[in-house]
Formats: C-alpha cells, sequence, structure tokens
C-alpha cells in the first residue's frame, strides 16, 4: 500500500533561523513555499531532502503554544548521510552544536545528533553493512 514517505512537517518558532539550519547544516535546499489560502499570509516552507522527500516546515501564528508534550508525539527525524564525521564537521562549522558527538549505536551504524532551532531532535546516521538497516537499504 505505502511505498514512500514524502514529509515530515514541523511547526517553526522562527522561519528565517530554522531555514538556515537546514540549508547551512544540513545543506538541504527551500523548494518552494505555500500561502494562507483564507489570508494570504506565509503559510508552509517546503524544503527537499532527496527526491520525493521533504520537510514543510509551518509558520508558527503569533500566540500559539506547542500542544505535544515531551512524553507523546515526535521523538526525533534521522537521516541518513554517507559520511557521519563529515556531516558533523557541516554542522559544527554553520555554527551549531552537537549534543551527540559522531559515535556507534548498538545497531553497529555511526550516528551524531543535533537540534534544529526548534528543539526537534536530529539523528544523522551513516549505515554500516553489519547494521540490521543495511539489508533494507
Amino acid at each position: 500500500m505505502v511505498n514512500l514517505m514524502t514529509h515530515t512537517a514541523i511547526n517553526v518558532k522562527n522561519m528565517e533561523e530554522t531555514l538556515r539550519f537546514y540549508k547551512e547544516a544540513l545543506g538541504f535546499q527551500k523548494i518552494f513555499e505555500l500561502a494562507d489560502p483564507e489570508t494570504g499570509d506565509p503559510w508552509i516552507v517546503y524544503i527537499q531532502v532527496c527526491k520525493g522527500q521533504f520537510l514543510e516546515l509551518f509558520y508558527t501564528k503569533p500566540g500559539a503554544e506547542a500542544t505535544v508534550e515531551p512524553e507523546v508525539g515526535l521523538n526525533h527525524i534521522c537521516f541518513c548521510v554517507e559520511d557521519v564525521e563529515k556531516a558533523a564537521r557541516q554542522i559544527t562549522d554553520a555554527g551549531y552544536e552537537l549534543f551527540i558527538k559522531p559515535c556507534v549505536g548498538c545497531d553497529h551504524n555511526k550516528q551524531t545528533w543535533v537540534k534544529d532551532p526548534n528543539g526537534v531532535r536530529i539523528e544523522l546516521m551513516q549505515i554500516s553493512p553489519e547494521s540490521p538497516h543495511a539489508k533494507y537499504m
């Protein structure tokens, strides 16, 4: 039935800073924006992760408060990279701090972690041939 996850949506605090993070730290590209059909105000910015996969970044309306409690909802987003050390350098060179430096996880994959400007945890993972993930990639 489902053959592709097309996007993950994130409500953002500061669109400019969020775009800077995803473009400079992770190397993604902004591809288009949508306006709110009722007001014409900026509504959603689309960032392309890879062909057919996107991040939908929603402008937060003034006065809106977060409704997801820490124990439920989105835990993190994981992106596959060819070289986790290179990805970590790109993130730190862009001025962001890793909260988990490159290491090897219990799944045998190399990983590093950073938070976007909205507090969304981002895992960058380099798949190892010994990993349980490898046969599904």
